[in-house]
């Protein structure tokens, strides 16, 4: 199939229109009792989305895997591992989404393999084998590692291998070995595994720090000024991943016309417009995390951190305008397998726990860009609180934990800063209902459970004003609304701490959102020509050019001319 020349934008994609819904499949829904969820679990829920209005599931990676993490350590790309299913499994997966209008995406780790893939096995067995230019190894420098960058995972970036004298690069959990792009063997092996999948039927990948590929070759020390100068400087967009994407472009994501999505952290701006430009063929859209590392102390994640509004607004808008601007697509996002629940985080997950949610997907759908909802979202889900270091299983929390226990913290703030940041917040059962562990498994689970929450599909559902059904006009709403898919952004009131507005536009077309962050009252002045579209308390309390917003109120409004 020949290439689309794409000199400009005519018309917007469907993806574009579409709300895309992420599964972590090991906590979705389990369908044999073993306490793991699976790809038969999925399948028995593809009503369920469909009815939601879904178009478009990211699934996170199901491939052969050890699961040192969760399975972004792949030991094998063309197999799926037996706890979710089989590859028949999974091809009636992509039967069943596809009867329904629904795109598959798989997400996609490129930048490391696991240390069992049989790529990585023949590496380490001398430097004359062939597979050992597919990993970054080095010799030490003065009996020690080649550099000092660090592991996202904390500690080194470097494994020793005595056999070998040479260090291998990590640059997460060291049983994740680094590939090596520069090789074109490696580009080779890796586009034919990536084209396997194509021609299974798959729509889409998407596509884990992948602005990582590219290492500098010189591997220079970073210079710890900041907590950002710990290697990052010299592989994050690093100089050829350009260069790189666009190749996988031109052989396998622009001849399968496919969705890609780009997890692109610790990236400007100007960099995410070059990946995601159609002019440049590189990817559909960027999925970043300025805005949830607001909460960072001092660029620190594992602290007890606030926030401030103006500086959720600010990071938000800088990327609306310049995004919009110069042709850029965003991926919109709260939550994922990553974040703790953004409901815990930045709202309120008890007293408002309704309005909170529903003020979280206005500002989101909003926004321009493609929106992501992700499993129990839709249901507000909150943060599982674990109360104990034994209740955690995801290495990077435990890392930490045990990180800041060593640096003089105690183990209760530990536990609270694990309560606060943690992934594993993100990674507990859906709750599907009020049975046994909320009718995710008739098993034990995998990931212990929220003790006692009411909050569950079945129970939300029966609700009245639910926010299920808040989510699917949301859906509804923004495909048909032209100002909210293609329109310009302008913030207004940068320095309200408390409210969060802005104004999309299309022509004489404007639509306004207006979001209070707080508990308290807040009275703010809005143009009477503006008729509500949706809010999450259903009516809006204004009088002439005042409105009042109540708790943790969100408004869309809109002005037709």
């Amino acid at each position: 199939m020949c290439l689309k020349e794409i000199e400009e934008i005519t018309e917007m994609q469907q993806w574009q229109k579409s709300t895309v819904y992420q599964i972590y499949p090991r906590s979705f829904q389990d369908s044999n009792g073993d306490g793991i969820g699976d790809i038969n679990g999925i399948i028995s829920r593809l009503d369920y989305l469909h009815d939601l209005g879904i178009e478009l599931i990211w699934i996170t990676p199901m491939y052969v895997s050890p699961g040192n993490d969760n399975g972004y350590d792949i030991a094998d790309y063309y197999q799926i591992d037996p706890i979710f299913g089989t590859m028949k499994d999974f091809e009636n997966l992509l039967k069943e989404a596809h009867k329904r209008n629904i795109k598959i995406i798989m997400d996609m780790v490129l930048n490391h393999t696991s240390n069992e893939h049989k790529w990585f096995k023949e590496a380490i067995k001398s430097k004359d084998n062939p597979y050992h230019d597919y990993y970054l190894f080095k010799d030490p420098v003065d009996g020690h590692e080649p550099n000092n960058w660090v592991s996202k995972f904390s500690g080194s970036a470097w494994e020793y291998v005595p056999s070998l004298n040479q260090y291998y690069l990590h640059l997460y959990d060291v049983t994740m070995p680094d590939l090596n792009w520069r090789n074109p063997k490696l580009r080779q092996d890796i586009f034919k595994m990536l084209t396997f999948w194509a021609d299974k039927g798959i729509d889409g990948f998407r596509l884990d720090v992948i602005n990582n590929i590219s290492k500098d070759k010189r591997m220079p020390n970073d210079t710890f000024e900041t907590p950002t100068d710990d290697g990052r400087n010299f592989y994050t967009n690093g100089p050829h991943v350009h260069e790189y994407i666009h190749e996988m472009y031109r052989k396998v994501f622009g001849p399968n016309d496919f969705v890609t999505v780009g997890e692109l952290s610790s990236t400007p701006i100007s960099e995410a417009v070059k990946y995601t430009n159609p002019k440049r063929q590189e990817l559909s859209m960027a999925f970043t995390f300025h805005h949830v590392k607001v909460d960072y102390t001092n660029g620190k994640k594992w602290t007890l951190g606030n926030y401030k509004l103006t500086d959720l607004k600010s990071v938000i808008s800088d990327w609306q305008v310049k995004m919009h601007q110069n042709n850029g697509w965003n991926a919109l996002f709260w939550n994922n397998h990553d974040q703790p629940r953004a409901i815990s985080r930045f709202l309120n997950d008890n007293k408002y726990r309704d309005e909170s949610a529903k003020l979280l997907a206005i500002v989101q759908f909003g926004l321009q860009g493609t929106p992501y909802i992700y499993q129990g979202e839709e249901i507000a889900m909150k943060n599982s609180y674990f109360t104990d270091i034994k209740q955690y299983k995801d290495h990077e929390s435990i890392n930490a934990y045990h990180d800041l226990i060593k640096n003089g913290t105690d183990k209760g703030t530990a536990i609270k800063v694990l309560q606060q940041k943690s992934r594993e917040n993100a990674r507990i059962p859906m709750q599907w209902n009020s049975s046994k562990n909320y009718g995710f498994t008739t098993g034990i689970p995998w990931l212990k459970a929220i003790k006692k929450d009411n909050y569950s599909v079945e129970a939300v559902r029966k609700s009245p004003n639910n926010i299920f059904e808040f989510y699917q006009r949301l859906i509804k709403l923004r495909k048909k609304n032209d100002t909210l898919i293609e329109g310009s952004y302008k913030l207004l009131d940068h320095d309200d701490n408390s409210v969060y507005s802005y104004v999309r536009s299309k022509g004489d077309n404007k639509v306004l959102i207006m979001a209070n962050f707080t508990e308290e009252e807040q009275i703010r002045t809005i143009h009477s020509d503006y008729d509500l579209i949706l809010g999450n308390y259903g009516d809006i309390d204004s009088n002439k050019n005042m409105v009042k917003l109540r708790p943790y109120e969100a408004l869309m409004l809109e002005k037709s001319v």
